[in-house]
């Protein structure tokens, strides 16, 4: 009688205890800095003396810890955005988007109302950011509940329009006459977000506090809320939904619209905090990145806050590598990529196992 092999499969896991969760990430990022430290020794680096660079990088003064605060606030607050939407099982690629349409809208106010005092200018500008930032949103969830249509490809595409149109206005009707290369004017004064201070770090511009509310609201919003606890509905089964009386399609519209409105919020932030004008570079990769942090963060709101302040001060600590070791812009990138394929394997196997599976082979 021939033996039964054994097959090995992939099975979900159950409840994994914290302990055990957070053992498997603290792993994984030890497995990635001792990789990138093999890496960085093979190419003739002190792997210790460029780490601690990295880390003297991101929060070695409190002026690089200001720097690092920058970065995460448009991250995060995009990541917030991308939440809502995958929270439903909706894809919303199309971030990099939503924040140009909130930064192109946001633009405009600065650039054409200028005469309005900055108690009005500025959330007007917010508004608009969150109003157009949306209805880039709704394109995608309109077609999707009407035709059923792919919203990864979709919202992907819908990207590359409006990167496009911020070249047309760069380059046409929004071009700064003084100028000596295709360039927006500067935000007048009036039209910049005003500093606050922060613990330790000094001023920085109000975005922080937006951030911190923003994550207040969208976890009492998913928490408490009908609204919230319908999108959770839909995301776990549309069919039981449907059974329950929902109504399916509006919520999706809903839901996209707010979750593309927290994106162009984050590109009025961008635009008129550290850039002070409307530039090509607005997203800055942000809506992409917002996906890993989303997936990372479990899809908790305060979660998408710290694991996007950890990106952060990754990409400020890899830009002090470069200066420092002069080490190439594609090795901060490989680096990145490392840490980031191990701590996504350790997500991977908190949520599956491997098994094994007994067949007879006739």
């Amino acid at each position: 009688m021939p033996k039964p092999w054994v097959m090995p499969h992939i099975v979900q896991r159950g409840d994994v205890k914290p302990v055990i969760a957070w053992s498997y990430r603290a792993l994984a990022v030890v497995f990635a800095l001792a990789m990138g430290g093999v890496f960085l020794a093979l190419l003739g680096y002190n792997p210790i003396l460029v780490y601690s660079t990295m880390l003297r990088g991101a929060l070695g003064t409190p002026g690089m810890q200001k720097e690092t605060l920058k970065l995460t606030i448009p991250l995060a607050l995009t990541s917030l955005g991308v939440l809502l939407a995958f929270k439903m099982k909706f894809w919303n690629i199309g971030a990099e988007g939503q924040i140009a349409a909130g930064a192109i809208a946001a633009s405009y106010f600065a650039y054409f109302q200028a005469h309005l005092p900055p108690a009005v200018l500025l959330p007007l500008m917010a508004l608009a950011a969150i109003f157009f930032g949306g209805l880039w949103g709704l394109i995608p969830a309109w077609f999707k509940t009407r035709f059923g249509t792919n919203e990864t490809l979709f919202t992907l595409m819908l990207n590359y329009i409006m990167f496009y149109f911020i070249t047309y206005l760069r380059e046409g009707p929004w071009r700064d006459p003084a100028g000596g290369f295709a360039a927006m004017p500067r935000f007048p004064k009036q039209a910049r977000l005003p500093e606050v201070p922060f613990p330790f770090v000094g001023n920085l511009h109000i975005g922080w506090i937006v951030l911190i509310l923003m994550v207040v609201l969208v976890f009492i919003y998913l928490r408490f809320t009908k609204h919230g606890y319908e999108l959770t509905v839909v995301g776990e089964n549309v069919r039981t939904a449907r059974y329950a009386g929902m109504p399916v399609k509006k919520i999706i519209l809903r839901t996209m619209f707010l979750s593309a409105g927290l994106c162009g919020l984050a590109g009025m932030l961008q635009v008129a905090g550290p850039d002070r004008q409307l530039t090509d570079a607005v997203a800055g990769g942000r809506g992409f990145t917002a996906v890993s942090v989303v997936w990372l963060a479990r899809l908790s709101p305060a979660g998408c806050l710290g694991v996007s302040f950890l990106f952060a001060a990754m990409q400020k600590g890899c830009s002090m590598m470069q200066t420092e070791y002069r080490i190439p812009a594609s090795m901060s990138d490989i680096l990145q990529g490392i840490i980031l394929f191990s701590v996504l394997g350790a997500e991977f196997f908190l949520q599956y196992r491997l098994t094994s599976r007994k067949e007879v082979v006739v």
